[in-house]
């Protein structure tokens, strides 16, 4: 039977249109600003294509090796687990009182719209372990404080989205860098990693971007109308309760520090840190092998017992309230993990039509003609790739082991800033794409509509890409991340500058 599917849909396999599934939900998902129903028909159209007319097949390929494969998947209910823990913890905060006694302390030291900004960017910066987590705490933590500052929540969605997946592709120690060596064969993985963060001029600019809009004070695009009407409506701020506890700013601090350690712990446990003999493995080694899925839910239930023995032992909670936290969690994760099924469902239909192979063709096609332009090259293709699926990891996935293929004993400087080019223009994609999991998780921390916040965040994302290319281009014959990165500082302030004067 499965020789028989692969025959009939032969034509397309491996072609443009294994990406027709995922573009046509995504333009579905910006006309008709509703993504279930969106993401949906984008598998249902990949599972006609696989399909080609075969009923039975297409109800394979829709349900079968689609949405059922892709939710029994180890990794995936990993992933889904972690959010539901994520969701408990943050529950856990909100009802202990911790989030409500930092909104207390942020009303003291917060003065300004500015400051509420800055402290939001701040804490995205601190949390950089892992990106869903940074999305669910910043939003759960900060919106309160940007409320009464008038900041829309399609802007607070922008700043967690940013802080998110950004700063978590160059810091050594997050899921991501985990994820990412993996892809990294006969190479030291996270050595490449380290010596790509300069050149991961997306990430970096984005951080540059995120101070000087708000410095400046300067909005476009959609972005503009949302804050502009913020300003004149009269936001009701949703303060937290303290449900009647001994809440205190440590009873927030202590679980985020705690689901730090703890997910960096579980990582390096799954890598062999603690392991005997042979198998035993340094820090950074079983870092950069460990099972970022695994990892990071044996991580967060840790911290999640930690937690809830923290609040007993302070008599903050009771045990029964603590645990009451656990349906409360896993009910707020409930939009965002129905978009992640349908989410990976489109991947996986893609994935059985053949992109990987299309944009491996093209890749590997034009290495050697293009060799100085090829990290601008690369970071265009990553971004849309990472757009159209939805996913940095499996752009990741695609995109390095041909870069290391094509470059490995050529020239590894080039090698270094075209892996780093793949992870930007994968961060990028992932970034402005409509069914990526930290766009809908960013949303949801924000408590802003989904099509809102990919809508008024594009201009902003659009724009520091294009700085993002021209330093790419600049890089591939200077080698110079320094030159490249001050050109690309300079662009972006020097734009905002000019914008904000043309504007007075």
């Amino acid at each position: 039977m499965e020789t028989q599917v692969v025959e009939s849909w032969i034509f397309t396999h491996g072609t443009f249109w294994a990406l027709v599934p995922s573009i046509v939900a995504i333009v579905l998902a910006l006309i008709t600003k509703e993504a279930y129903s969106s993401l949906f028909l984008g598998v249902l159209m990949g599972g006609l294509f696989i399909s080609q007319g075969s009923f039975p097949n297409f109800l394979n390929a829709v349900f079968k090796d689609g949405m059922i494969k892709q939710v029994s998947d180890p990794w995936n209910i990993g992933i889904l687990f972690f959010l539901v823990i994520l969701g408990t913890m943050v529950a856990l905060m909100n009802k202990s009182g911790g989030a409500a006694a930092f909104g207390e302390w942020a009303k003291l030291h917060i003065k300004s719209k500015v400051g509420a900004q800055l402290v939001t960017i701040v804490l995205g910066v601190l949390i950089f372990v892992d990106d869903y987590f940074n999305c669910l705490t910043v939003g759960s933590v900060m919106r309160p404080v940007t409320d009464k500052f008038k900041v829309s929540h399609e802007k607070l969605a922008y700043l967690i989205d940013a802080t998110a997946a950004p700063i978590c592709i160059i810091a050594p120690i997050s899921s991501w860098a985990a994820a990412v060596t993996g892809f990294v064969e006969g190479e030291d993985g996270l050595g490449l990693f380290v010596k790509a963060i300069p050149f991961n001029f997306y990430a970096l600019l984005t951080l540059v971007a995120l101070f000087a809009l708000v410095l400046t004070k300067v909005e476009f695009g959609p972005m503009k109308k949302y804050e502009s009407a913020a300003a004149v409506i009269d936001i009701k701020v949703k303060e937290l309760k303290k449900h009647e506890t001994r809440g205190t700013v440590l009873d927030l601090v202590f679980p985020i520090f705690a689901l730090i350690f703890f997910c960096v712990v579980g990582l390096i446990y799954t890598g062999g840190f603690f392991s005997s003999g042979e198998e035993h493995k340094g820090f950074v080694e079983a870092f950069g092998g460990s099972d970022a899925s695994v990892g990071l839910v044996l991580g967060s239930f840790a911290a999640f017992i930690v937690t809830i023995l923290w609040y007993l032992g302070r008599r903050v909670m009771k045990l029964r309230v603590c645990l009451e936290c656990l349906p409360e969690g896993f009910k707020a994760m409930v939009p965002a993990i129905l978009i992640l099924v349908l989410a990976w469902s489109l991947k996986g239909v893609t994935d059985t039509l053949g992109a990987k192979d299309f944009v491996a063709g093209l890749i590997s096609g034009n290495a050697s003609s293009l060799m100085n332009l090829m990290p601008a090259v690369i970071f265009l293709i990553g971004i849309g790739l990472a757009f159209a699926t939805g996913t940095s990891w499996g752009t990741f996935g695609i995109l390095i082991p041909i870069v290391v293929a094509a470059f490995s004993g050529v020239d590894y400087n080039l090698m270094i800033i075209s892996i780093s080019a793949c992870m930007a223009g994968a961060v990028c994609g992932d970034h402005i794409s409509p069914i990526s999991d930290t766009t809908i998780m960013a949303s949801a921390g924000a408590q802003c509509k989904l099509v809102n916040h990919v809508n008024s965040q594009f201009p902003y994302a659009l724009s520091v890409a294009g700085v993002s290319f021209i330093c790419y281009i600049v890089a591939g014959f200077s080698r110079s991340a320094l030159l490249s990165f001050a050109l690309g500082v300079l662009m972006i302030v020097g734009g905002l500058l000019i914008l904000k004067k043309k504007r007075n």
